[in-house]
């Protein structure tokens, strides 16, 4: 699954014209994650054309770029994400982040940023849980 990340100076109107820029690319935001310190903040996206969000985000003067990451689909109840947390504590892998988003039909998205990405694909897979490869196909199977 491919995320956007982009770098946003704590300036105000920064997060505007980041959604501006975007919206005028024709692009659609499915989920949007922000992390701040007290200069910059981290924008996490999945959104439906990743790759002209990148290009239109850098074209508009943000720093912008897709980073692979792992979503998995989980049930969405109480507990949903530990059985997927374990596989990969099991497998030895370590998760740099993860934000979780609720998508309806009794299902969750977890994306993950873990240190290696196809050990940890292997183990979700091997867990039994179903990855996905872009938002659109997360109710799929």
């Amino acid at each position: 699954m491919k995320q956007v990340t982009v770098f946003l100076s704590n300036e105000h109107g920064r997060l505007l014209g980041m959604t501006e820029a975007l919206a005028d690319a024709g692009v659609n935001q499915r989920a949007l994650v922000i992390a701040d310190t007290a200069e910059y903040g981290v924008a996490r996206l999945l959104c439906d054309a990743p790759e002209r969000a990148v290009h239109a985000l850098n074209q508009a003067g943000y720093r912008a770029r897709l980073v692979d990451v792992i979503g998995v689909r989980v049930s969405d109840e109480a507990g949903g994400l530990a059985p997927a947390l374990r596989a990969l504590s099991e497998a030895d892998v370590n998760i740099e982040y993860l934000y979780c988003i609720s998508v309806g039909q009794g299902h969750a998205l977890d994306v993950v940023k873990a240190d290696d990405r196809d050990r940890a694909a292997a183990a979700l897979r091997a867990a039994g849980f179903q990855l996905v490869d872009d938002m659109a196909t997360i109710n799929e199977g």
